[in-house]
């Protein structure tokens, strides 16, 4: 199974930073998990 993807957030404001800056700022960052796409929902059977 492939890796999952990570993104970075700054913990004080929220806003997403890059890996680097997670990397030397490790005390303020958090790394949390990608979100999927959702789903796309199926066709509908019509008339």
């Amino acid at each position: 199974m492939a890796a999952e993807k990570r993104v970075h957030r700054d913990a004080g404001t929220g806003k997403y930073v890059t890996e680097k800056y997670a990397d030397k700022h490790p005390k303020t960052t958090v790394s949390e998990p990608a979100n999927k796409p959702a789903p796309k929902p199926a066709p509908k059977k019509g008339k």
